[in-house]
């Protein structure tokens, strides 16, 4: 078939054949097929649901070809209200038709704007002919169809029709299971009474769903804290806060332990009396998600209790960021990072306390300069995430972190992940890793950048070294960002807070300060999501010479005024630029910033 005569038989085809997506093999095998074919399928949709071609690759060019608009959650951004018009319509179908329309991907999204009655519906398929029968069904006669990629089709169902916890579901129409009214003896534990309760599957719906919940809703970890009168409060940490999700009462708190413990791998529910780590894992609405258990024993006010703290972490590689522009640098800082990432030796460090975001920016760091050629070896306790193209080291009883640390300098590296400078013999070898060739990425916990260089100096590692041995210092700090639905203009901001802060004159009066409210979307506390802001020391010649010349005691003020110099912003003042930005309250700055 010439490709002249293709553009009058199959106007898709010729298409997608003139943009390169697929070859003339491929075209013939699918219209041989599209021949044949009983349902009548166009070839979009052989292409993808035959000759498994990526789906949104294909209908987003059949989109352009039959100009149907496509749908982008930026440009189309739906209030509440817009959501809760779209849940009435959703909700008015019969069952088997609003099964019909998830089955099918096709969803009404909104009234047109200028033609009164218009319904807008969004399909990941714009030629699938159920489309107007559903529109039937939905009781419009006009409407119109716009692309939506299944990504974006999957996060709007979620919005409209939240998937339902089965569990907690479970939970509630059995609660009476729960109950219990033994009471415990006075010495030790009843182990019997307690089996007897493990084996409740009302315990077991208990910590499944709170697994389930803490993923929905966006936790880094889950906390369940016993009580004494036999009661464990469950926890989930959201945007950096606790927040109380659930109280079980009448029950063990050992028995909820228990339950968590046989769920787990790697923990034993006899042991009572130290630390355990394990790990879960679960598919979750269509998603693999690893759980790290940590569990620690802990005093509690009644002796024939052993009770014990448990912190289960939420490992989600949906939240892996792999661009290292969505990170968050500003400006000369994303510049410096960059260009200290792409050196062929050096050691890029990253500090700040626990929870700041450190492992997310060196992963995404990683995935920048991780290709083929590279051997890229990684060292950290525990492993979090996997990175696809780094072989991460396992560590064990047979293998410790230290002794890993020492291995990999035999294993013919060229870039290193050491998870954590945890003393001087770590230190060291990372030091001897990043002079000896190899590109070294670790982290530190300090409060900014230039007491990172204090704090391996006083570890003892030769100020020479470390002037020569590190490209970058980058210290970080998760702030929240304030919601978007109900921030507005603060009312009685004080200025003299904002001068106190460090903020100029001139920085005031061009900033409209926020404040948090607080509404449903953001569960009442007027934030909703975090970002990071950086202070990024790059070592220049200067900085190097400042570090060479240290006695006995490294001159953090004077590396800091050069590095301002240089154009270095420190954390606060990259702090500032998100207020200015409206993206948080100046409260939130200063609270989770120090200076001097």
């Amino acid at each position: 078939m010439s490709v002249e005569s293709l553009e009058q038989t199959d106007k898709i085809g010729y298409w997608l054949l003139r943009k390169g997506l697929i070859d003339l093999n491929t075209l013939e095998r699918a219209l041989q097929i599209k021949k044949n074919d009983k349902l009548r399928r166009n070839l979009a949709q052989i292409l993808v649901q035959d000759i498994k071609f990526d789906h949104d690759l294909i209908f987003q060019e059949v989109a352009n070809i039959y100009a149907f608009k496509i749908y982008s959650s930026e440009e189309c951004k739906l209030d509440e209200k817009s959501l809760d018009t779209i849940r009435k319509l959703v909700d008015s179908l019969p069952d088997s038709i609003k099964e019909f329309c998830l089955q099918q991907k096709i969803l009404p999204l909104k009234y047109d704007d200028k033609i009164k009655d218009k319904l807008i519906l969004a399909s990941v398929d714009p030629t699938n002919r159920s489309i107007p029968q559903i529109a039937v069904n939905l009781g419009v006669r006009k409407y119109d169809i716009v692309f939506i990629r299944k990504k974006d089709f999957e996060e709007l169902v979620h919005k409209i029709i939240p998937p339902e916890n089965i569990f907690l579901k479970m939970l509630e129409e059995v609660p009476q299971e729960i109950q219990v009214d033994e009471k415990k003896h006075d010495e030790g534990i009843d182990e019997s009474a307690l089996e007897a309760e493990i084996q409740k599957s009302a315990l077991i719906n208990l910590v499944e769903g709170a697994l389930v919940e803490g993923v929905r809703k966006g936790a880094s970890d889950i906390h369940f804290i016993p009580q004494s009168g036999m009661k464990t409060e469950i926890y989930f940490r959201l945007d950096g806060n606790l927040s109380l999700w659930h109280i079980q009462e009448n029950t063990y708190p050992e028995a909820v332990l228990s339950v968590i413990k046989d769920r787990a791998r790697g923990l034993d529910r006899f042991e009572r009396e130290k630390a355990q780590d394990g790990f879960i894992q679960r598919n979750i609405d269509g998603h693999i998600i690893r759980f790290r258990v940590s569990i620690l024993p802990m005093v509690g006010t009644e002796l024939s209790s052993k009770f014990e703290s448990c912190v289960i972490r939420i490992l989600d590689d949906r939240k892996v960021i792999t661009d290292i522009k969505k990170i968050g640098f500003d400006g000369v800082a994303y510049d410096f990072f960059i260009k200290a990432i792409n050196k062929p030796q050096g050691m890029v460090i990253l500090t700040g306390p626990t929870g700041s975001g450190k492992s997310t920016t060196l992963i995404a760091a990683l995935y920048q300069v991780i290709d083929p050629t590279v051997n890229v070896l990684t060292v950290e306790d525990p492993v979090e995430y996997v990175i696809k193209g780094a072989r991460q080291l396992k560590i064990g009883p047979k293998m410790d972190f230290e002794q890993a640390i020492r291995s990999i300098l035999r294993h013919d590296p060229d870039i290193v992940l050491v998870g954590e400078m945890r003393d001087k013999e770590t230190a060291e070898i990372a030091i001897k890793l990043a002079n000896t060739g190899h590109l070294t990425f670790s982290t530190l916990h300090t409060n900014d950048a230039p007491s990172a260089i204090s704090r391996l100096f006083k570890m003892g590692i030769e100020p020479f070294l470390i002037a020569y041995a590190i490209n970058i210092i980058v210290a970080q700090r998760l702030i929240r960002k304030l919601c978007e639905k109900c921030k507005i203009p603060a009312k009685d901001f004080d200025k003299e807070i904002a001068l106190a802060a460090g903020m100029t004159e001139k920085d005031i009066k061009s900033t409209t300060f926020f404040e948090a409210v607080g509404c449903e979307s953001c569960s009442n506390t007027g934030y909703k999501g975090r970002m990071a802001i950086h202070e990024a020391l790059y070592f220049s010649k200067e900085i190097r010479k400042l570090i060479v010349s240290s006695g006995t005691e490294i001159n953090e003020e004077a590396i800091r005024e050069q590095a301002k110099r240089e154009g270095m912003l420190t954390l606060r003042e990259s702090g500032f630029l998100r207020v200015k930005a409206g993206l948080t309250t100046l409260e939130e700055v200063i609270s989770s910033t120090t200076e001097d």
